[in-house]
């Protein structure tokens, strides 16, 4: 029954040290060290450690957000070590999934962030379908007309003109030049 520490920062400048210690002091006899994003679905140390644990060891972590990338994959981390048998502590907000009351505490917060989640999606998919109502529609600006692209293509086709010189003169990107090119040769 060990306690093994996850710590991550998200960039290389970023100091470890308030982890590493906080985890030392909880008694982690190994800790894994990642230097990553938490928006990262690739967390090679997190991998190793959760490879590392056995039945009856503890992922301890500083808070839950050194551990999870969203609060559906804190809950998919954390059910994962349930089933094998294994606790989770987060030290800042006293969770301990090895107690009941921790178990508790751990689904009532995830819960509750779930709960959140889904009001922002339904507040969102109202005010969508409020604004369509009323002949609005969602996207970005339209950066091109129809008469404008005809002029980009006039351009384009006397070649005297680069791709980046005419995104300049309609104050667009090259890209957004290429995709009407492209859609006026489908056309």
């Amino acid at each position: 029954m060990a306690a093994v520490g996850y710590a991550r920062v998200s960039t290389r400048e970023q100091n470890l040290y308030g982890q590493t210690d906080a985890l030392e002091v909880a008694g982690c006899e190994k800790v894994f060290i990642e230097h990553a994003s938490g928006v990262l679905a690739k967390r090679p140390a997190l991998d190793d450690a959760l490879e590392y644990l056995r039945a009856g060891d503890t992922l301890v972590v500083t808070k839950l957000d050194r551990l999870g990338r969203s609060v559906r994959n804190l809950k998919e981390v954390a059910d994962g070590l349930q089933r094998r048998g294994v606790g989770l502590r987060a030290l800042s907000q006293g969770i301990d999934t090895t107690t009941p009351g921790g178990r508790l505490f751990f689904h009532m917060l995830a819960a509750i962030a779930e709960f959140e989640h889904d009001l922002i999606v339904e507040r969102t998919k109202d005010g969508l379908a409020a604004a369509r109502a009323r002949g609005r529609t969602g996207g970005g600006r339209v950066k091109m007309t129809p008469n404008r692209a005809r002029q980009a293509r006039a351009m384009y086709d006397e070649k005297t003109y680069t791709v980046q010189q005419i995104a300049e003169t309609f104050g667009v990107s090259r890209g957004t030049i290429y995709r009407h090119l492209r859609e006026d040769a489908r056309a």
